[in-house]
């Protein structure tokens, strides 16, 4: 029965070529494009998935007032961390500061690549649960030390092992490779990390103990995992006041105030006005996934208004059928 159904299919393509090929065609190319847009939304929701903490996660920023109006600083002063790990130890697993992803000149004699990457304290790799390929995640405890990604560690030393040899970085310090970590992929706020140096180091070769006004710059990226037992929004309006409780009466007339940004909302919710998130790459989601739902239901329309069009040239065919003792059902199933 099956093979006859199969055959009379074929049989009414042929004969109908130039209909089949709109109508087959208008239907594949619809689920194609509503297949490409699902894929583009599933690695939109799944950005920054790649790391097992992701979900306890968070990046401290801050609203600041400034002529009036209410800005959003991905940054926070260099103090800040010390007095969250003080006052509010049993709320975090780890505080951990960091650089912004930037470039830099790497260079092993004679070749030097422009390569992006991060200076950061030794609870990061872990933090982001780095998947280590040659070392370990602890090794930047040495502030002479690196870590770099497989496809810097590819370019530099090819199928040779980098452990331990030297890298020059910026022209200036000398870093022996102490770790090589899995590439990052590409739906990873991080993805473009190529190494990651030292927050001891930068810190010395910066003197930042020596700052006189250290709540004043804000340059640090500050990355917090909770502890289990502690929520977001909760310890979010605890460490509201920590940065006004320091500064100087000028300084706190911009009210400065913290809170938590989870990294579930980094790459889709990153936009602010007035203090407040507006949304960001979401509403491309939003956007392409109507586009997406229109687009597979006028296929499914057309296909359908087609279909129904043709028909009335198989009536004959039908009525055989049914003379011949078709069921409802069978017909149904057929076309």
């Amino acid at each position: 029965m099956i093979k006859n159904y199969l055959k009379v299919a074929w049989r009414n393509i042929i004969k109908n070529k130039a209909s089949s090929l709109i109508n087959i065609g208008g239907l594949a190319v619809g689920m194609t494009v509503v297949m490409l847009i699902s894929f583009w939304i599933w690695d939109e929701v799944t950005f920054a998935r790649y790391h097992k903490n992701h979900d306890r996660i968070a990046q401290v920023l801050q609203n600041v007032t400034h002529n009036g109006e209410v800005q959003t600083w991905w940054q926070v002063p260099y103090p800040l961390p010390a007095e969250l790990r003080k006052n509010y130890g049993s709320d975090f697993k780890q505080v951990v500061m960091s650089t912004g992803v930037g470039g830099n000149m790497l260079a092993l004699g004679d070749k030097k690549l422009s390569e992006q990457g991060v200076y950061m304290e030794t609870g990061g790799p872990e933090m982001f649960t780095l998947k280590m390929l040659k070392g370990s995640r602890n090794a930047l405890k040495d502030p002479s030390s690196i870590l770099i990604s497989a496809s810097t560690a590819k370019a530099f030393f090819g199928n040779n092992d980098p452990m331990f040899k030297v890298l020059k970085l910026n022209n200036s310090d000398n870093l022996k490779v102490a770790g090589v970590y899995e590439d990052l992929p590409k739906n990873s706020t991080l993805a473009d990390m190529a190494f990651i140096g030292s927050w001891d180091r930068f810190a010395s070769d910066n003197q930042l103990s020596q700052m006189k006004e250290p709540w004043r710059p804000n340059f640090v990226s500050l990355y917090v995992q909770l502890a289990d037992n502690a929520d977001l929004d909760k310890v979010s309006l605890k460490i509201k006041d920590e940065k006004l409780r320091h500064v100087s009466a000028f300084l706190a007339k911009k009210k400065p105030a913290l809170f938590l940004q989870p990294m579930s909302k980094w790459h889709l919710y990153d936009e602010f006005k007035d203090g407040k998130n507006t949304g960001g790459r979401i509403l491309y989601v939003w956007l392409f996934g109507i586009i997406g739902v229109f687009v597979l239901l006028l296929a499914c329309i057309n296909f359908m208004n087609l279909s129904t069009a043709r028909s009335e040239k198989r009536a004959r065919e039908v009525g055989i059928r049914k003379a011949i003792g078709s069921l409802r059902a069978q017909l149904v199933y057929q076309f």
